[in-house]
């Protein structure tokens, strides 16, 4: 027990100086140990209470108010939604012949959110970027400063990348952040320099066109002219899309769902692809016989329905140097082309119909009882008007209809559709009137943008244009297709194929079918009578033997050898600030059961017999004896 306490206070005595400096100090200043007041707790609680407060309207918003969009920004993160291209559809000729094909590509596109999204190396992707395009820095600079930076749209560096350089490419993109190559496909036309007049060709789309199109993309591929663009609903096709995964740097990891995309349906034309190039390679010979530096047109229609056989353009140009980007200095060559290539003559070139016109003015006499077809009228070569004469070619004589159709007589058409001496004449009102029934003055509607309607003049049109009155004048060189009267190559095939099936005039048409990628019919284009019954069957008959009878014994004689009869009409027009002459010559056949009709113009090829007859004979030749 001794020991129990003395042990107690011998730890008692060994206080260290310090703790008893302490206890003193502690008594001395009691405050080192006084309590909180409420007033201090009740601030603090404050605070804290605020701090919670708004902690929990900020998890409100982010989680309940804008949850959504935050959960679709991180989603975005690692999973995109990329389109699939739908394969353009296919063109066809009549005998099922491809004159389209879809040949693949590549890009080299960026995706703007992942490409500027971290701005530490942007200025080293931009440069590598630059090397592996060969686009000079400053000018990818400029072009990458109209890009929306936090679209998820591709945006196009580098089009049409062959295969063997898009491996090459694809090495050096591994590393580069928002860069990558995305499969495209481009056209190739066969026989471009034949068939681009009505083909057209397909291009990258443009600004104009994407503020258009709005369910387009920036490295789209879209119809620009030709059928292309007459029928880029049907061509293109519908997209498909996949859900991909994607890592911190927008590269593709994993395929996460995919819709696959729907072809875009195939045209089966009318043309006929050989007779196509059977009139171009005719009106490439001629044209190298005559020596002449101008263009010419053919265009071939069936006259039972309507269809285009054939509808050429000299010169022509070759359509896959716009499918594959067409250089400047290609483009300035075409543009400046004093020929101009890119015109299409033969539905958009106005001439003078010259003679071939003068079947509409018999047509008309004879409906509207102006003449017999019998009745014969003097052509002296010339008649006299108060003070003015009005010229034949020659002096043929006594003629009636059908040899002033074959003879071509001027004085006959003056006189029949001006009026002379006791024929009192159609006029100006009813030659308009009669050559609108036949198509004259009116786009035909066929399946192509771009057409012209050509001109059929009267006194309103002259006053209000020329600020001039209408003369008898007038009325006489517009009775033999001069003057002011202006026509297409398409207009008059199609007027002459309306002669030949006896008065029906259709509405010419290119394509005949559409089907989808599985040969399904989407469309199938029936003939479409515009207008008939405006001529009398038995009036156009004596239309039908003038024609023949100039295959027979007249201009068109070298005809007479073909292996069917055929019948058909000469043009020689004269235009305004030229002494050359345009030659037409216009024929359909065989005469009982016409299947083809067709205008040829040579731009100022002369005499029509000279420079238009041979190229229908040839071409008439090789469709009824040698193709078969």
């Amino acid at each position: 027990m001794k020991n129990k306490y003395f042990v107690k206070k011998k730890n008692a005595n060994s206080l260290e100086l310090e703790e008893l400096f302490l206890d003193t100090l502690n008594k001395e200043n009691s405050d080192l140990e006084r309590p909180l007041s409420q007033r201090n707790i009740r601030i603090t609680e404050k605070v804290f209470f605020v701090i919670l407060l708004f902690l929990l309207v900020q998890a409100i918003n982010l989680q309940i108010l804008k949850g959504k969009y935050y959960a679709k920004e991180s989603e975005q993160n690692y999973k995109r939604s990329v389109p699939i291209k739908a394969p353009r559809g296919i063109i066809y000729d009549k005998d099922n012949n491809q004159i389209v094909y879809n040949v693949p590509i590549f890009d080299l596109v960026i995706i703007p959110y992942d490409f500027f999204k971290n701005k530490d190396d942007l200025d080293f992707r931009k440069s590598e970027l630059s090397k592996i395009t060969e686009i000079p820095e400053e000018e990818l600079n400029n072009d990458l400063n109209k890009v929306d930076k936090l679209s998820y749209q591709a945006y196009l560096i580098l089009d049409n990348i062959d295969k063997e350089k898009a491996l090459l490419v694809s090495e050096k993109i591994k590393k580069i952040e928002g860069v990558q190559l995305e499969e495209n496909a481009i056209r190739n036309y066969v026989d471009s320099y034949y068939m681009s007049n009505f083909v057209g060709y397909s291009g990258r789309i443009n600004q104009k066109e994407l503020e258009v199109n709005r369910d387009y993309y920036l490295t789209d591929v879209i119809g620009k002219n030709g059928l292309e663009l007459s029928y880029e609903n049907q061509l293109r096709g519908v997209y498909g899309m996949q859900e991909i995964r994607v890592d911190s740097h927008g590269k593709k990891i994993k395929v996460l769902s995919k819709v696959e995309p729907i072809s875009g349906n195939n045209l089966i034309l009318n043309i006929d692809a050989d007779l196509q190039k059977k009139i171009y390679d005719e009106l490439l010979k001629i044209i190298e016989k005559l020596d002449t530096k101008n263009g010419a047109s053919v265009v071939a229609i069936d006259p039972q329905n309507g269809a285009v056989l054939a509808l050429v353009n000299y010169p022509s140009y070759d359509n896959n140097l716009f499918a594959n980007r067409i250089s400047s200095s290609d483009y300035n060559k075409l543009l400046n082309d004093k020929l101009n290539p890119l015109f299409n003559r033969s539905i958009a070139g106005e001439y003078p119909p010259g003679s071939t016109f003068k079947m509409v003015i018999g047509a008309a006499a004879l409906q509207e009882k102006i003449i017999s077809p019998t009745r014969v009228i003097v052509d002296k070569g010339v008649i006299y008007v108060g003070a003015y004469s009005f010229l034949g070619w020659t002096s043929l004589g006594r003629v009636d209809l059908v040899e002033a159709i074959s003879q071509s007589s001027n004085i006959y058409f003056y006189t029949v559709g001006g009026g002379y001496g006791d024929i009192k004449g159609l006029g100006a009102e009813k030659i308009k009137k009669y050559a609108n029934y036949f198509g004259f003055g009116n786009v035909s509607g066929i399946d192509l943008l771009g057409e012209k309607k050509g001109l059929i003049p009267d006194a309103q049109w002259k006053r209000e244009i020329k600020d001039e009155m209408w003369y008898i004048g007038d009325t006489y060189h517009m009775s033999i297709g001069q003057g002011y009267v202006l026509t297409t190559p398409l207009q008059i095939a199609n007027y002459i194929a309306t002669i030949a099936n006896g008065g029906k005039l259709f509405q010419p048409q290119i394509v005949d079918k559409i089907i989808d990628y599985e040969g399904n019919i989407i469309e199938d284009m029936q003939p479409k009578i515009m207008l008939e019954k405006f001529i009398a069957e038995e009036n156009i008959k004596w239309i039908q033997k003038g024609m023949r009878e100039n295959v027979i014994s007249g201009s068109g004689v070298s005809l007479a050898s073909l292996p069917v009869e055929a019948a058909g009409k000469t043009g020689t027009a004269q235009y305004y600030g030229n002494q050359k002459t345009h030659a037409w010559y216009t024929v359909y056949a065989p005469y009982d059961n016409p299947e083809i009709a067709m205008a040829i113009i040579v731009e100022g090829g002369g005499e029509g017999h000279i420079a238009a007859v041979p190229v229908a004979k040839e071409v008439l030749r090789w469709y009824f004896e040698d193709r078969k």
